[in-house]
């Protein structure tokens, strides 16, 4: 088995991952946690101990690093000088790469790999399915994976660490670091996580202003889902007359004329540099 060391491994995204990788005899995973609390929660749903972190490291093949983007470079530091030649770093984040935080050794490779979560609209049957909103127990997903550097061959090592710890996986997706960040935070969190707070703040000043709260949810929410539809190319339909010039005239209301330098170089560059 290809040995893998897991770093964070009792933290929320180390147990999401650390579940996966238990189901495949494909690697050989070796948990390192720090803090006490993650050690005993990986005692507990694993039965075995974390180790430390030479033995982890001790001809580990690829390195995980399930920790926070502001610390990711930090621990990365931390541990270069006892990686082997020819292994694998890989993140699960693209920030901390693309604001250079991963220290320099042109003789390992990086990796980064990103879920795309359980979209909207899916074939999913049963009622667990349906409700794995985040990914990796149930529910098909997209992955989006980064070969920041190392050899070619090595992207199908970092594809399927990835199809293995966000399974299940449908697709994987191949992309640039610069390009993920257009997706991340630029599409997904700056653009999407802004308009879906705002789509709730819409909703709340509606049931302000008397309307109940569960026909507000349900009115708003069966809007998404069919509006979303036609918009996304999921359903072959057209909005009435009435929806196309309320739409009109609400973008100039509720958007700037230039929303979309979020998406230019320094915009996105200093997103980064919040972030991390």
């Amino acid at each position: 088995m290809t040995k893998l060391a897991l770093f964070g491994a009792g933290g929320k995204m180390g147990m999401r991952l650390g579940a996966n990788l238990a189901k495949t005899d494909e690697f050989e995973t070796m948990h390192v946690e720090v803090s006490e609390a993650g050690q005993a929660a990986v005692r507990e749903a694993y039965g075995i101990d974390c180790v430390d972190v030479d033995v982890a490291l001790d001809g580990a093949d690829i390195i995980v690093l399930a920790v926070p983007d502001t610390v990711i470079g930090k621990v990365a530091h931390g541990i270069i000088d006892k990686v082997k030649p020819g292994a694998m770093i890989f993140v699960l984040d693209g920030a901390a790469p693309f604001a250079g935080h991963l220290p320099e050794r042109a003789d390992i490779t990086y990796f980064m790999s990103h879920p795309c979560h359980p979209p909207i609209w899916n074939n999913e049957n049963t009622t667990e399915e349906r409700r794995d909103y985040f990914g990796g127990i149930s529910a098909d997903q997209g992955i989006v994976n980064v070969l920041i550097q190392g050899p070619e061959e090595h992207y199908a090592v970092g594809d399927s660490v990835g199809k293995a710890i966000y399974a299940p996986v449908v697709r994987s997706h191949r992309v640039t670091l610069k390009q993920f960040a257009l997706l991340e935070p630029g599409l997904s969190e700056t653009v999407n996580g802004s308009l879906m707070k705002v789509l709730r703040m819409a909703m709340d000043e509606v049931v302000k202003k008397g309307v109940s709260y569960d026909c507000a949810r349900d009115f708003l929410l069966g809007h998404m889902n069919i509006m979303g539809a036609v918009m996304f190319d999921q359903h072959q339909g057209v909005f009435s007359d009435a929806a196309n010039k309320a739409i009109e005239f609400g973008i100039p209301v509720l958007m700037k004329d230039d929303w979309l330098r979020c998406f230019d170089d320094d915009e996105i560059a200093a997103s980064v540099d919040r972030i991390t």
